[in-house]
């Protein structure tokens, strides 16, 4: 059920949807649930999204909202990411509270993983 004046909903833009859905669900485990050729949505990934076919692709550096995903072990899905296809664009790195790292995706869509300090609670230096 949508939360009253919360985040309800995603949408990205998408180059080539049949990559980006390989993609997501390769590396994220994420199912997809398509709307004829242009469009595909995904539910249970935290928030409900969607990915909509188009020439653009959502970056940081021309002022896209980051959307960040959570995991536990970085250096895992970091692999995962790489193996599915994504490309790495900022490499894990620490900031307070934890440690993330930036990819692109087949559409060239950037996303982030973070993820708390090890779990002994320790620093892990960065890369």
């Amino acid at each position: 059920m949508a939360e009253n004046n919360k985040i309800s909903y995603v949408e990205f833009p998408a180059i080539n949807l049949k990559a980006t859905k390989k993609f997501f669900n390769e590396a994220f485990g994420w199912t997809f649930t398509d709307y004829g050729e242009e469009y595909t949505c995904f539910f249970d990934q935290g928030i409900n999204g969607g990915f909509y076919r188009a020439d653009i692709a959502a970056m940081v550096q021309t002022g896209s909202a980051l959307i960040i995903l959570y995991s536990e072990d970085l250096e895992a899905i970091r692999e995962k990411v790489v193996g599915a296809g994504g490309r790495v664009v900022r490499p894990i790195f620490s900031f307070p509270g934890g440690r993330r790292f930036h990819f692109t995706e087949p559409s060239g869509n950037e996303l982030a993983v973070w993820s708390d300090f090890s779990p002994e609670g320790l620093k892990i230096s960065e890369e």
